[in-house]
């Protein structure tokens, strides 16, 4: 069975051998590190979009090391309230899968019956995710061309990625949840003290999306403690300031030894009612 429906033509998928095959005859396949393309190459605004692979492996390593553990075990903690015993999760912009992996293992372990998948734009995070979540399907994909049935989605995960709110709202079951991580105030502050002279703070606005109810605003804060150069670099590669920053401090901080900088998050709850 897949989750997934045609980006050519909207009809359900089915996976039948290596590929992923609608009744018009429309074949997508499966690649060998286990995900689907979906993204057709009319949709795409590059040759290779999305993160690339150094960013991609930079991020990975670095929340693989658990420094953003607080953020997961809150996503976490709210799937599990908000879901029954049959669920079935997209994680929207998924990555290389470290959410989507805590989610549906937390779930999972609490007895209930889950469906997860998960869609990025990028290819190299896409791949690493699908190894991550085995029993997951995971597909390259755009947020704004969503491949899944509409009124399907139970729990739908938006982490630091593109919004589409008349996306979610197709493909979101009535009283399904829209959880929406977006970065504090002071989020990553150290860091941009290290980078520029005048840093910004995030910029925070309560948005009510129509379609939706907002429901609940929690907050994921934690002052993490890097003790060393390669894990230092990681942050800083997987995040948009090593493409926009002063070379002279860009190089400074790139061999620093330690930091100590904020981890601060928002997640805004919302229902669509």
């Amino acid at each position: 069975m897949s989750n997934f429906i045609c980006p050519v033509c909207s009809e359900p998928l089915t996976i039948k051998d290596k590929s992923y095959i609608c009744k018009k005859k429309h074949s997508f396949d499966i690649s060998s590190k286990g995900y689907v393309n979906l993204l057709p190459a009319n949709k795409k605004h590059s040759s290779n979009p999305g993160d690339d692979k150094l960013m991609v492996i930079a991020r990975n390593n670095f929340l693989s090391l658990g420094y953003y553990s607080h953020l997961k075990e809150t996503l976490e903690n709210l799937c599990e309230k908000y879901s029954k015993n049959n669920v079935n999760i997209l994680d929207c912009g998924c990555g290389e899968g470290y959410y989507t992996q805590g989610v549906f293992e937390k779930l999972s372990n609490s007895g209930k019956n889950v469906q997860i998948q998960g869609i990025d734009i990028s290819k190299d995070a896409v791949a690493i995710a699908s190894k991550r979540v085995k029993n997951g399907q995971f597909a390259v994909a755009s947020s704004f061309h969503l491949p899944v049935e509409k009124k399907s989605i139970d729990i739908l995960i938006n982490c630091f990625s593109p919004l589409c709110v008349k996306e979610f709202a197709r493909v979101l079951k009535k009283n399904g949840i829209f959880l929406y991580v977006v970065p504090a105030p002071k989020h990553l502050w150290q860091l941009k003290e290290a980078l520029y002279e005048n840093p910004y703070e995030n910029q925070l606005k309560e948005e009510q999306y129509e379609g939706f109810k907002l429901i609940e605003t929690v907050k994921a804060e934690k002052e993490i403690f890097i003790d060393n150069n390669k894990d230092i670099n990681n942050l800083f590669t997987m995040t948009p300031y090593v493409y926009r920053s002063p070379k002279d401090a860009r190089e400074i901080l790139l061999k620093a030894e330690s930091l100590s900088v904020n981890a601060h998050f928002i997640i805004y709850v919302y229902k669509k009612i």
